[in-house]
């Protein structure tokens, strides 16, 4: 009997060694962190979880106001913020479609509205019937409620976030970034904004305040910019300092729970943030709904009336069949294209100094026209991202090409997951954007005099 617990044991052994190297090879051939491998291999992968190729989820952040006796609430607020959201699980991508909370809208009745109201009359039921149809989509999935302080508390979790603060002609032409300040006094509404352009590490209540300004004259525009800069911010940071997310997880399960209404469940929550984790910026992509005017509809005041051709455009790249990444072409392909022929924009997200200006050097050396030269819109761009709006197949590969070795692997984003109203776009003409991360921070070329 003792010599059959042996020979038991022994076994045993041998399977949990044969094992243990397996799972040793996996994590070495894949390079990934352990506790992320363990996750992966016993968690089910969204396509098992929901069984589809992708999900369609309407995330609404909530207005509030206040009592007489100064307490917030929110009873029948309309939706301050309205997200359209596409987890690409084919591509591993997450599309983010913004709709300004003041566009026109047909609600239930036949009546016309702004869109926001949909949540204040029905709920969350009547804003994702409301919002599907004007947006010409089947329907969403799921949806995720933000209550009143979600942001604020979140960023607050996580010890705050670094911002570039812009006003809105930073934000819009990516040029007029003087220092300008960022000044607004609402008492009743408790909104006290005093900011100076630049990067900051704003915490939630900051951070809020920063996403709600919108008195200048861009309006609601700029104020979902600085909302997708914060969702940016918030993103890079939970992915990027990753002891920090995992010290602070209990306070964001916490906040989790409070602030969020979902119909999402625990399991799908968990495949989907094991099935995403270590996601590239390039594979986030967000753009709004542009307007073309304005109309003054009753019992609303200003309104905007969408650009429906835009719009359209939008839903069908972005949410009903987004865009596959541009494919590698063969070296013939390449030399086909004439460098000089290209336009090429440089834009620093790594936030260190002259960056951009060491990947323009290198690209003008190469024979490519170099337009614009500039920050992009936010710093925190772990990955130089190469975003292709050219009518020439693979102009964006033909500049990735010309860069230096280690960026190589640079994603090329092809022009439909571009905003396609950005006024930077319009004025600069480019064929191709190279957005500078922080792994071309070191790229070896001449210094230029240009801070960017």
């Amino acid at each position: 009997m003792r010599g059959l617990s042996k020979r038991i044991l022994t076994i045993l052994a041998v399977l949990v060694a044969g094992a243990a190297a397996t799972f040793a090879g996996y994590v070495m051939f894949e390079h990934k962190n352990p506790i992320v491998a363990i996750s992966q291999m016993f968690v089910p992968s969204p396509q098992q979880v929901f069984g589809t190729s992708n999900l369609l989820v309407l995330v609404e952040g909530l207005d509030y106001d206040y009592t007489a006796k100064d307490e917030e609430y929110s009873t029948n607020s309309r939706s301050d913020v309205i997200w359209a959201v596409n987890l690409d699980f084919a591509n591993k991508r997450v599309y983010q479609l913004s709709v300004p909370r003041d566009m026109v809208a047909t609600l239930p009745n036949g009546a016309q509205a702004k869109i926001n109201q949909a949540q204040s009359d029905g709920g969350v039921k009547e804003a994702k019937s409301v919002i599907a149809q004007w947006l010409g989509i089947p329907g969403f999935d799921r949806y995720a409620v933000l209550r009143i302080d979600a942001t604020k508390a979140f960023v607050n979790a996580i010890g705050g976030v670094n911002v570039y603060v812009k006003s809105s002609d930073c934000l819009r032409y990516r040029t007029g970034c003087t220092g300008d300040s960022l000044d607004y006094d609402d008492t009743w509404g408790h909104l006290h904004i005093h900011l100076k352009e630049g990067v900051q590490h704003l915490d939630g209540e900051h951070a809020v305040a920063y996403m709600r300004f919108r008195h200048d004259w861009c309006s609601d525009p700029c104020r979902i910019m600085r909302q997708q800069q914060v969702l940016h911010a918030l993103i890079g940071k939970l992915k990027g300092d990753r002891v920090n997310t995992f010290l602070h997880l209990g306070d964001l399960i916490s906040v989790m729970r409070k602030y969020v209404q979902t119909n999402f469940t625990d399991g799908e929550l968990l495949s989907l943030a094991t099935y995403f984790q270590g996601m590239p910026d390039s594979a986030i992509v967000t753009n709004q709904v542009p307007y073309t005017g304005e109309v003054d509809l009753p019992g609303y005041g200003d309104s905007l009336v969408p650009d429906t051709a835009a719009r359209t455009h939008l839903v069908a790249t972005m949410l009903l069949s987004p865009p596959s990444p541009i494919p590698s072409p063969d070296a013939m392909a390449l030399a086909a294209i004439s460098p000089g022929t290209l336009r090429v924009d440089v834009e620093n997200g790594s936030g260190v100094n002259g960056a951009a200006s060491r990947v323009a050097t290198v690209l003008r050396q190469a024979g490519f026209t170099i337009g614009e030269v500039g920050d992009a819109d936010r710093f925190d761009y772990g990955s130089t991202i190469i975003h292709q709006h050219s009518n020439v197949t693979f102009a964006g590969a033909k500049v990735r090409s010309a860069l230096p070795r280690a960026l190589r692997q640079a994603a090329v984003v092809p022009d439909a997951t571009a905003p396609t109203s950005s006024p930077t776009r319009s004025l600069s003409n480019s064929d191709v954007t190279v957005i500078v991360g922080s792994d071309a921070a070191q790229t070896p070329a001449q210094d230029s005099q240009h801070h960017s």
